[in-house]
């Protein structure tokens, strides 16, 4: 599940009739480099939700094998991944975020790797002095059982896997991933696991000479 439906209400001016997942860095869009590492981390079905300015997306992703789900009122992270949850196979997902660029080995198979069935949800988080375009705080705690709790120096970089009976009870149709979260928490089944690269928040302007120079180190 690819969240693609936000305002980008940071990237302005830029977002002001451009969708920010098709913010070029580098010469190809973020949207594109999230569906390739997608495809090459092993994911086969990837549904992408959108809104703001929703039929540039769509138009840009015409041709690619991905379903687009128009959402005519905006459902949030957790609204959005309830109303996709019909269209997947299986008990858990991955979700990403379409902002950041990356250095070093595929968010989506390392996460892969370090799923175990006995939490509900494992985030993809960085220690905030590895990471590029964002200064402290960060979003969580994180325990030697890799268990995660609200506070801390490690931030969450927008990638996760997490078991759709999470989103399926809610009633609302418009929630945040958040407020799963914190249930989760609260029943010690929200795990994380560390990136080993490094991580560009593209979320401001600015920021896109920050992952344009990443991607120059890393050539990729």
């Amino acid at each position: 599940m690819l969240f693609a439906a936000g305002f980008g209400s940071r990237m302005q001016p830029l977002t002001a009739d451009l969708p920010k997942p098709l913010i070029t860095v580098a010469g190809t869009s973020l949207l594109d480099r999230t569906l390739r590492l997608a495809e090459a981390g092993g994911i086969t079905k990837t549904v992408v939700n959108t809104h703001y300015l929703g039929e540039k997306i769509a138009k840009h992703l015409e041709n690619c094998p991905v379903q687009v789900l128009h959402e005519p009122n905006i459902l949030d992270t957790g609204g959005g991944l309830k109303n996709a949850s019909p269209l997947f196979d299986g008990p858990a997902v991955f979700t990403s975020n379409s902002d950041a660029i990356w250095s070093g080995p595929n968010p989506f198979a390392h996460l892969a790797q370090n799923w175990q069935d006995d939490c509900d949800a494992l985030l993809l988080c960085a220690p905030v002095n590895q990471i590029i375009g964002r200064a402290a705080p960060g979003d969580f705690s994180i325990s030697q059982d890799a268990i995660v709790t609200r506070g801390g120096d490690f931030v969450y970089l927008g990638v996760q896997i997490i078991r759709l009976e999470t989103v399926q009870h809610i009633r609302e149709p418009q929630f945040s991933l958040n407020i799963i979260w914190d249930a989760l928490m609260a029943k010690n089944t929200l795990r994380a696991c560390l990136y080993p690269g490094q991580w560009c928040d593209i979320g401001k302007p600015e920021n896109i000479a920050l992952g344009e120079k990443l991607l120059g180190t890393s050539h990729v």
